[in-house]
């Protein structure tokens, strides 16, 4: 787990209701990620990803194009450690 990092992240923009978690989870899943993607009541979506960092990078970099009906205006995002409590990537 030396390597391994989590990535807290909120993305806001219209981000709910066209496919953005379902985005978020194949590039997870790609990418061998775990963690989740979940809406939120101001709607925004969270996301917390663990793995490796450059991996994470990568889905980062996801998270601000987001898919084609998706216009993503804002991606605030924060660094910790892995905690190593998730074994997949899900929707919630």
């Amino acid at each position: 787990m030396a390597n391994q990092a989590q990535l807290r992240a909120n993305a806001r923009g219209r981000v709910q209701g066209v496919s953005y978690r379902a985005f978020v989870l194949s590039r997870a899943n790609s990418l061998g990620l775990t963690g989740y993607a979940r809406n939120k009541i101001d709607g925004s979506v969270d996301v917390l990803a663990e793995g490796p960092r450059t991996d994470l990078e990568l889905l980062l970099e996801s998270l601000r194009l987001g898919p084609p009906a998706a216009r993503v205006e804002q991606v605030t995002f924060e660094w910790y450690g892995a905690s190593g409590d998730y074994d997949h990537f899900e929707i919630r």
